[in-house]
């Protein structure tokens, strides 16, 4: 399905998209960088408005979020598409091509989804959100003025332009934002993109009380420069300590072929970070010490996780820990 785009200057016939800091340039009949948005006729088009490649419900703690609504179940929905480029891209049958496969829903149908599976919490993932952005907008206002109240998360590389991402927080409760490496040529020339633009996006969605927690995905020969590590450690904490942030394992994927990250150097970069911030997990490593949630004033274990088994163990109503009764950032 298309729609008309957001966000977009007409240059004559041609159109230049000003959703994302690419700000392709597009002439008629062709696509920009994502594969998404089409010059039609001098306009610009979303091509994958309200298709749907992907659907599943998964515990939140998959998108991975550890500080919000622990143990809930939460619908996912994916499409297709992505502004970025990584060689190892962990959904490329998605976000690489158009999938053969898709089905259609309209934005005022997610409620009833939500309702049949009994459900609070709804999450735009699998495939990059940004580029999806008018379905999405449509769908969390539908979501925010219905009759009952759902939470709402999007799971991004965080790669958008300003006014685009300020209107969609506003209808946006979590976020986890992929950091993919904090050394700004890497970016450039790995990802093809801008870090500072997400660095810019991570502090306004913490800014605006959106919660907010970060993924890094450790992959040799990418991001896996210790001083670098360190340096993104200590960024994060200088906006709030308190923000979790998920380093998680890599696994040879679509173009990138090295060996898995090593499990010593997770751990090794899990104590550094811990150094800067009060939470810090490590994904795609089943080992519930570095999965599982602990005061960062009294060390007791608040979360006990076993992969996606979820015990709250000592949470009071206020997201506090039970033993201590100091405030954790637990919502």
């Amino acid at each position: 399905m298309k729609i008309n785009s957001l966000f977009y200057e007409n240059s004559m016939d041609n159109v230049i998209c000003k959703l994302c800091p690419r700000e392709c340039f597009i002439k008629p009949g062709n696509s920009g960088y994502c594969k998404v948005r089409k010059n039609i006729d001098g306009d610009l088009y979303s091509m994958n408005y309200g298709n749907i490649t992907a659907f599943s419900v998964d515990p939140i703690e998959k998108k991975p979020l550890y500080h919000y609504k622990p143990g809930y179940d939460i619908a996912s929905f994916g499409s297709w598409g992505c502004n970025l480029g990584c060689p190892y891209c962990q959904n490329s049958e998605i976000t690489k091509k158009i999938p053969e496969v898709k089905k259609n829903l309209r934005p005022d149908s997610l409620n009833t989804i939500l309702k049949k599976y009994d459900i609070e919490c709804i999450a735009f993932t699998y495939s990059e959100p940004v580029v999806w952005y008018e379905f999405i907008l449509d769908s969390l206002r539908e979501i925010k003025n219905g009759d009952n109240i759902y939470y709402t998360v999007l799971v991004t590389n965080g790669y958008i332009n300003p006014e685009p991402w300020n209107l969609i927080l506003q209808y946006t409760d979590a976020v986890n934002i992929d950091l993919k490496s904090f050394n700004a040529e890497k970016f450039r020339n790995i990802f093809d993109g801008d870090i500072e633009v997400i660095k810019r996006n991570i502090e306004k969605a913490y800014e605006r009380g959106v919660h907010t927690e970060l993924t890094t995905l450790v992959v040799p020969g990418i991001n896996d420069n210790i001083s670098e590590l360190e340096e993104e450690f200590k960024w994060i904490g200088s906006i709030s300590e308190t923000i979790p942030l998920h380093l998680s394992k890599y696994y040879p994927r679509y173009e990138y072929t090295k060996p898995s990250t090593d499990e010593g150097f997770l751990i090794e970069m899990y104590n550094i970070a811990k150094k800067y911030l009060k939470h810090v997990y490590l994904g795609n490593f089943w080992d519930s010490k570095y999965q599982s949630t602990y005061c960062s004033y009294c060390g007791n274990e608040i979360i006990e996780r076993n992969g996606y088994n979820v015990k709250l163990k000592n949470i009071n109503k206020s997201g506090g820990c039970n033993s201590c009764g100091k405030t954790e950032i637990i919502i």
